[in-house]
C-alpha cells in the first residue's frame, strides 16, 4: 500500500498498537452492580487499575469526567456511576504510585478559564515527569450549564469555536517561557532571566486574557492534547491542535473513512498525517472460545441495559413516570407527550432531539411484530458498546491489521468489569500483540510523548 491509500497513511508493516483504558466518569459502560466489579470511586480502585495498566505497558489512563452527575426528567439519574474526584486531583495522587505511564484528564473548555486550567495542567504534566495529557470537551447541554450559571450559554458549533481559542491560548501560555528562562546561580540579578518569561495578552472573541504562566515547561514540553468528537467542529479543532483523536469509528470501514478525512483536514492546516494518534474508543469482550466470547458479549449488553435502564430509557421519550410499568411487559398503552426530548441527561444524540413521536409509532410497529416487551425493544434500538469479540488470538489479528493500514494507531478501552476485563487484555491479548511484534515488549521512553511516538510540539 502507497501513500495513497485510503486511511491516507501509508501502509506500516511495523506499526504498533497503542493503548489507553477509559476510566469512566458516568455512563453504562462498567457493570458496577457485579459483585466482582471493584468500588469505581475507591482510590485504591483507581490505584489498581493505573498500576495494573503499567505491567501491561499501556500507554495511558484516561480519566473520563462529567462536571455533574446526570438527571432524568429533572431528577438525578441514579443508575449511573458518579461520584468520582475532580481529574486532576485524582490524576495527581496517581502520579505518585506510577512511574511511566501516561494520565490524560478530561477538562471542559466550555466552564473553565483558560490561564487557570493551562495552570493546572501544566502542574499535573511538571509534577508527573511529562505524563499528562487533556482530553478537550466542550459539553452543550444546559444541565451542566446550570452548574455555572450560563445555561447551555454556546450553541452547538460555537461550543468548537471557544474551544479552538482557548487551545490556542493555553499553548501561548504554555510556551511562554523560553528553555533557559531560570538561572541557574543564585548570584544572578533575578530569579527568571529577563524577558526569558513573555506575558500573554489575547482577546479572540470567545477569549479574552491577559496572564503570565507561572510553572515552566515539563520533560515532554507541554501536556499531549487529546479530542473527541465526530462533528465537523470536533474534527477541526482536532487537526487544528490535538496530538491524539478519541473517536467513535471502530468498525473498520468507518475507522478507514475517519482516518482519510482527519488527515485531510490536517494536511490543510499544513500538518503530517503522522502528527495525530488516532485512537476510537471500543470495548474488548475476550473468551476462551469464539462461542464463549460470544455468550459473554451477550451478557454484558443485557447488564448495561438492564430492565431499569430501560424503563428510564423510554421516560426520556414518553415525558412522564414509567415506573409502574413492568420492563418486560409490553411498551407503555399511554400516549407520550408532544415535546421534543429533554437531553438532560446529557446522552441523546443530537440526530435524536427531533422526530420523537415518529420514532416512538415505529417502536410500537417493531414491538408488535416482533412480540417485544420493553426491556427487549430498548435491548435492540439501544446501539451496543463498540466492541471486539472473540478470543485473544482473533482481537490480536484484527488490531494488527486496523493499525498497519493505519485506520487507526490503537484503541482507547472502557472496560465492563474492574478489574477482571482489564486484567484478560493485559494477560492475555498483550502477549498475542508482542508475539506478532505489535506491541512493546518495554517502555522506552518516560513521557506520554515519547510512548505514543508523536514529535516534540511547535511552539
Amino acid at each position: 500500500m502507497t501513500s495513497s491509500s485510503p486511511t491516507g497513511a501509508p501502509y506500516d508493516p511495523d506499526a504498533q498498537v497503542h493503548l489507553g483504558v477509559f476510566y469512566t466518569g458516568v455512563g453504562p459502560q462498567l457493570i458496577w452492580t457485579n459483585p466482582d466489579t471493584a468500588p469505581h470511586v475507591a482510590i485504591e480502585t483507581s490505584v489498581q487499575v493505573a498500576q495494573l495498566l503499567e505491567r501491561g505497558l499501556f500507554d495511558a489512563f484516561f480519566l473520563g469526567e462529567g462536571l455533574r452527575v446526570r438527571e432524568n426528567r429533572g431528577r438525578v439519574y441514579d443508575l449511573d456511576v458518579a461520584g468520582r474526584p475532580d481529574a486532576i486531583t485524582q490524576l495527581s495522587a496517581l502520579a505518585a504510585v506510577t512511574d511511566r505511564i501516561g494520565l490524560v484528564a478530561t477538562q471542559n473548555t466550555t466552564y473553565n478559564f483558560p490561564a487557570d486550567l493551562a495552570r493546572r495542567l501544566a502542574s499535573l504534566d511538571l509534577l508527573s515527569g511529562g505524563r499528562a495529557g487533556w482530553n478537550i470537551v466542550t459539553t452543550d447541554n444546559a444541565w451542566t450549564g446550570a452548574n455555572f450559571r450560563h445555561g447551555g450559554w454556546l450553541p452547538h458549533e460555537r461550543r468548537y469555536e471557544r474551544a479552538t481559542q482557548f487551545v490556542a491560548a493555553a499553548k501561548e501560555l504554555w510556551a511562554s517561557w523560553a528553555p533557559d528562562a531560570i538561572s541557574e546561580s543564585g548570584e544572578a540579578a533575578s530569579w527568571a532571566r529577563p524577558g526569558a518569561i513573555r506575558d500573554v495578552e489575547l482577546d479572540t472573541g470567545l477569549v479574552r486574557l491577559r496572564a503570565r504562566a507561572t510553572v515552566p515547561a515539563s520533560a515532554q514540553g507541554r501536556p499531549v492534547l487529546f479530542q473527541a468528537g465526530d462533528s465537523s467542529g470536533g474534527r477541526e479543532l482536532a487537526a487544528r491542535h490535538a496530538d491524539v483523536v478519541f473517536s467513535a469509528n471502530t468498525e473498520y470501514d468507518q475507522a478507514v473513512a475517519y482516518a482519510a478525512d482527519l488527515r485531510a483536514r490536517l494536511a490543510r492546516h499544513g500538518r503530517s498525517p503522522d502528527s495525530v494518534r488516532i485512537l476510537p474508543g471500543a470495548a474488548v469482550i475476550l473468551g476462551d472460545t469464539p462461542e464463549e466470547a460470544r455468550e459473554l458479549a451477550e451478557w454484558v449488553h443485557a447488564e448495561q441495559v438492564s430492565p431499569p435502564r430501560a424503563i428510564a430509557f423510554l421516560e426520556q421519550y414518553w415525558d412522564t413516570d414509567l415506573s409502574a410499568y413492568d420492563p418486560h411487559g409490553p411498551l407503555p398503552d399511554i400516549e407520550p407527550s408532544e415535546a421534543e426530548l429533554d437531553p438532560s441527561r446529557g446522552t441523546i444524540p443530537i440526530e435524536r432531539r427531533t422526530g420523537k413521536l415518529a420514532l416512538i409509532a415505529q417502536w410500537r410497529e417493531q414491538a408488535a411484530a416482533e412480540n417485544l416487551s420493553i426491556v427487549q425493544l430498548v435491548r435492540r434500538v439501544t446501539p451496543r458498546q463498540r466492541s471486539f469479540v472473540g478470543t485473544p488470538s482473533q482481537v490480536a489479528d484484527e488490531w494488527v491489521r486496523y493499525v498497519r493500514t493505519r485506520a487507526v494507531d490503537g484503541f482507547n478501552i472502557s472496560p465492563h468489569l474492574l478489574p477482571s476485563s482489564l486484567e484478560d487484555i493485559v494477560d492475555k491479548l498483550v502477549p498475542e500483540l508482542q508475539e506478532r511484534g505489535a506491541y512493546r515488549t518495554e517502555y522506552t521512553g518516560t513521557t506520554l510523548r515519547e510512548h505514543l511516538g508523536l514529535p516534540a510540539p511547535v511552539s
